[in-house]
């Protein structure tokens, strides 16, 4: 430690976020720089704690090591910084923009000040190391012969596949979209990521030799039995796709979309794509989110930037209390309220409403009709008196995804499911299907990039183990 008592000299500070009136007019990234020498005093912030909470497993699913980072930052050691980033982490550039930051919520300091600011410092030792040219290509120094195939471009994919490959193997990734990204390309809006910052990512690992094959659906334009015949080993990264749906009457309705059909058609719209189809657009329109949490506060952002006429959000469970529930004791995620960036630009938001049904005309939406509950022993009661209608032209569910979806690849493949619904693994991430690997939200359900990141990493090992048993190593 450079500084025993900067967490007593300094106050947390983070970036701040460019007006609302401003941004929410265009398309790019939320925060204003944010200079060398701040970012110096909040890693000075970072204190001799002992146990660092922080890069726990709780805290870190990759098991960041944050407080290693944290000095060099504080000492200037910026380069030194980035080689300790990248030990644990293949994508600091999407967990320091994406990431909830749950090493926040662990960390010791948080006890009884505000945490150190983790995320804001690990986003900007990437973003130098990029910027000065520090990030170079890793390339293996054997090469085992073996063929491994990646099914699914999202961060979990990413990352096995480029383990894999600086470990010598020839690694394809398959994706059924036109771009590789998974929802980092598609589920995530250019405000809390723009793309290029994907990009350059991928430009490394196609140097690398990790080889993209988009617009290509395993179990439709291939399928498994020729994926196995060319490959040694395949991993299944599709994702947690199955979303949450609302059996209600009139849910067939026009008007009415998941989240991520609004959101993936932004994106597409902000690359420059002609829109196929009906364009899904909230401009002038009154919209409902129906889900409190972060899907639904990207429909928010995008909605607002679309030039909506107003917006709801509705979210089921009863309104988190303002700090730490004792629910939730430290070091473990809060419950507590958060708002987001979306909800400074303006929406209204409520919680313990239940949606019981839609009402249109000439086929399309026009009302939703709701009622106040509330959760007694589990269940959600509604209460007396509290039905309403409000007036609505689009209404986007963005109430979470209940696992892979599991007709299709996965059911043909014949694979296991867990209690979840999830894609059941042994300890090298194998399902019941001899050299068919699963990982990320596919083996355990929806969760945070952070968590697809780590088990990539563990996947990459665990194949990389199956193949050591069979490979014929020879100098590259």
């Amino acid at each position: 430690m450079a500084d025993p008592k900067g967490f007593m000299k300094f106050t947390r500070e983070g970036p701040k976020r460019r007006p609302v009136e401003l941004r929410v007019l265009d398309w790019k990234e939320l925060y204003e720089p944010f200079p060398d020498e701040k970012l110096k005093k909040q890693g000075a912030r970072c204190m001799d704690c002992g146990v660092p909470f922080c890069q726990s497993p709780t805290g870190c699913p990759v098991v960041n090591l944050i407080p290693e980072w944290n000095d060099l930052v504080q000492r200037g050691r910026w380069k030194d910084a980035l080689k300790a980033l990248h030990a644990t982490n293949n994508f600091p550039e999407f967990t320091g923009r994406l990431c909830p930051a749950p090493c926040e919520s662990s960390c010791v300091l948080g006890i009884n000040e505000d945490p150190v600011s983790i995320r804001v410092i690990e986003w900007n030792i990437i973003d130098k190391g990029f910027d000065e040219g520090w990030v170079e290509p890793v390339l293996p120094i054997v090469s085992t012969g073996k063929k491994v195939a990646v099914v699914g471009s999202g961060p979990a994919g990413l990352a096995a596949a480029q383990q894999l490959a600086r470990l010598g193997h020839c690694v394809t990734v398959y994706e059924k979209a036109d771009r590789i990204g998974g929802l980092l390309r598609y589920g995530i809006p250019d405000f809390k990521m723009e793309k290029w910052v994907l990009e350059r990512r991928l430009d490394q690992m196609r140097v690398e030799g990790v080889h993209f094959e988009p617009n290509v659906h395993v179990g439709k334009d291939v399928t498994m039995d020729v994926l196995q015949q060319k490959h040694d080993a395949i991993l299944l990264t599709l994702g947690a796709e199955q979303a949450r749906d609302l059996s209600v009457p009139g849910r067939d309705l026009k008007g009415i979309h998941f989240a991520m059909e609004f959101l993936t058609q932004q994106n597409k719209r902000v690359a420059g794509d002609e829109i196929i189809g009906e364009p899904l657009t909230a401009k002038g329109k009154r919209v409902v989110i129906i889900g409190g949490g972060d899907t639904g506060s990207d429909c928010l952002g995008t909605s607002r930037r679309h030039g909506c006429l107003d917006v709801h959000q509705f979210e089921l469970l009863p309104e988190p209390p303002p700090t730490r529930d004792n629910s939730t004791p430290w070091p473990l995620w809060p419950m507590q309220l958060r708002t987001s960036h979306a909800h400074e630009e303006g929406c209204d938001r409520q919680w313990s409403i239940s949606t019981t049904k839609f009402s249109g005309h000439d086929g399309h939406v026009t009302k939703l009709h709701g009622q106040q509950v509330k959760l007694e022993n589990g269940k959600f009661i509604p209460v007396s008196g509290s039905d309403f209608e409000l007036d609505v032209d689009l209404v986007l569910l963005a109430m979470g995804f209940t696992g892979p979806v599991q007709h299709g690849l996965l059911n043909d493949v014949g694979v296991e499911y867990g209690p979840r619904g999830s894609v059941a693994v042994d300890e090298r991430f194998m399902t019941n299907v001899e050299g068919v690997f699963a990982a990320g939200d596919t083996k355990r359900g929806a969760s945070l990039i952070v968590w697809a990141i780590a088990e990539g990493r563990k996947a990459a090992a665990g194949i990389h183990q199956y193949l050591l048993s069979t490979q014929s190593v020879s100098s590259r």
